[in-house]
């Protein structure tokens, strides 16, 4: 067989990459191809399935009949329980407005529904798992259009708001929406963010840069006693985002806070990637991130370990950089605390959605051509599935009831994206999530495979309640992965706001389970009903584990080290994080 290139080859893979970027382009990512598989291989499934037909039109005629009689009864009795409840996380139809005649009888029906098309989309024998998931996510997602939340003449509460406003809430909304897409289409950030400036409300603890590359720079930030834990902190957060994620207002800061439990705290920002950098991979995240900043603290600090922290996908490429330390015998860390970050992929949560083959053909060469992928694709990705709470909600409260929704740190940050370069990102999606490289021993690093079961440092695992981007259960099994002793902490919330969970906080809560080394395995359901439940923050749980592995306090080291080549460059924040 002949394999020898010919001069049409470049050609051919030119236009192959321009046409499936411009597909991608008009369909913001989302493969035609794999919506068409997963509804042909539902809908073909369930033609050829009598009796799930026959069981879902018995289902369908139960739950008219229960509308039946639930609207028979409610007509004498207003205080007839409903035939259906929103499940516990849906908050649109709590207003007592839904509970009035006619509109909770479109509740019931729109409940109903969506319950029906739930059983539908779900449990028809042969479809690939995949391709359910996709098709019940599709439904929900068609069926939340249509809500009667988001239809005037069906919302009591949005027809109440335009009564009282004289319809002023309209021309309102209206005018919210001309400055959301004027400032859109300027690349301006939203409404309210610059009561925000990065440095001076966020980002804003006391720091210099002592170390600068061409994909980070260090920040260590100054002591607020006099003595100090010698083991310094290294936080590696993820590059999908702005670091200062863990550096928000003052009050709500983990690195102003923990240096005030007298740790000497070192944070890495990232650069943020153009078009020039779109051969970095995940590898150059290892050795010009967590290993470069390494390093430098090495040297600044001396001797001690190091307490690294890696946040989300800061967290993945610390468990990589760490079992690759393991590996080579490199023993210059004291633990490992890892926040909201998988390192086994096999049930990535409702993000896996968005992972498969033809996705990713189509993501690859959507970046393909820009050499990047940019957050506003990403950031789509999460709002789609989160859409009633960042999508629908939204257009209800700012565009239809007219109602500014007040802009605060977290929000701020949330609107300050980054790209994330070609290489890395196809990397990372197809060596981790698709093909799960590093929790089945075949990831590598220098040539040669790292294992995580190589880790032994002493571990602090946080998983939050209501993630959608890792869920807990999936983070979770790094216990599987590792023998190290694990303090594994559940704690409430989201993947953001469950993280910024600052001691005093209100509504806090967490569960914590110790496994010592090389004890027992617990699955996630298990270790739930182990687990010891506590009110307040998780940070106050991680500080008093902290103390347990750190040595007592010394005088903090200096800012930088010159004499080693890493002098305080300029102050904290630096200029990374401006970067836009």
């Amino acid at each position: 067989m002949n394999t020898k290139p010919t001069p049409l080859d470049g050609l051919a893979e030119t236009l192959d990459h321009a046409a499936a970027a411009m597909v991608a382009q008009a369909t913001h990512g989302l493969s035609p191809a794999t919506l068409v598989q997963a509804w042909s291989d539902w809908a073909l499934h369930l033609a050829i399935s009598p009796g799930r037909q026959l069981q879902l039109a018995t289902k369908l005629g139960r739950k008219y009949m229960r509308l039946a009689d639930y609207a028979a009864r409610r007509a004498g009795d207003p205080d007839t329980l409903p035939a259906i409840e929103p499940l516990p996380q849906d908050r649109r139809f709590d207003d007592p407005a839904w509970r009035e005649q006619p509109y909770d009888l479109l509740v019931q029906a729109f409940l109903l529904t969506q319950q029906w098309w739930h059983a539908a989309t779900t449990g028809i024998k042969g479809v690939d798992r995949h391709h359910e998931d996709m098709v019940a996510f599709a439904a929900r997602q068609i069926l939340d259009i249509v809500a009667p939340t988001n239809i005037i003449a069906a919302n009591p509460v949005l027809q109440k708001r335009i009564v009282e406003t004289g319809g002023r809430c309209l021309i309102d909304g209206i005018e919210h929406l001309f400055e959301d897409m004027s400032r859109l289409a300027r690349g301006e950030s939203p409404a309210g963010v610059e009561a925000f400036p990065v440095g001076e409300t966020v980002a804003a603890t006391p720091g210099k840069v002592v170390y600068r590359n061409e994909l980070i720079e260090l920040i260590q930030y100054e002591p607020t006693s006099g003595m100090v834990h010698p083991e310094p902190v290294l936080i590696v957060p993820a590059w999908i985002m702005k670091y200062y994620i863990l550096d928000l207002s003052p009050d709500n800061s983990l690195v102003r806070w923990l240096v005030g439990q007298g740790y000497t705290v070192f944070a890495i920002s990232w650069h943020n990637p153009g078009s020039a950098d779109r051969n970095l991979d995940m590898d150059a995240y290892r050795r010009l991130g967590a290993m470069a900043a390494i390093d430098a603290i090495h040297a600044i600090c001396g001797d001690a370990h190091i307490h690294a922290l890696g946040y989300c996908l800061g967290g993945t490429l610390l468990s990589i950089a760490a079992a690759a330390m393991a590996r080579d015998g490199d023993d210059r860390l004291a633990s490992v605390t890892l926040l909201a970050a998988q390192t086994e992929f096999s049930e990535p949560g409702e993000l896996g959605l968005f992972i498969d083959e033809s996705q990713l053909n189509l993501l690859e060469n959507m970046m393909w051509s820009r050499g990047y992928l940019d957050s506003s694709q990403m950031g789509g990705a999460f709002e789609i599935l989160r859409s009633n709470d960042l999508v629908w909600s939204r257009i209800l409260t700012e565009y239809l009831m007219g109602e500014r929704a007040p802009m605060n740190d977290l929000m701020a940050w949330n609107a300050d994206g980054t790209r994330m370069p070609y290489a890395m990102h196809s990397q990372y999606l197809r060596r981790l999530f698709l093909d799960d490289d590093l929790a089945e021993g075949k990831y590598k690093v220098d040539g040669r495979a790292i294992s995580l079961s190589a880790l032994r440092k002493p571990m602090f695992i946080v998983g939050t309640e209501r993630d959608h981007v890792a869920p807990w259960k999936s983070v979770h099994k790094i216990h599987m992965l590792s023998p190290a002793s694990i303090r594994f902490v559940l704690t409430s919330g989201g993947h953001n706001a469950g993280i910024v969970s600052e001691p005093g906080h209100r509504g806090r809560r967490y569960s914590v389970l110790d496994r010592v080394e090389d004890g027992p395995v617990l699955d996630a359901e298990e270790w739930l009903t182990r687990a010891e439940p506590h009110e307040g923050s998780w940070w106050t749980a991680w500080s008093e584990w902290l103390v347990d592995h750190s040595s007592e306090p010394v005088p903090p080291p200096p800012m930088g080290s010159p004499d080693k080549g890493y002098p305080a460059l300029y102050p904290a924040p630096g200029h990374y994080v401006k970067e836009r």
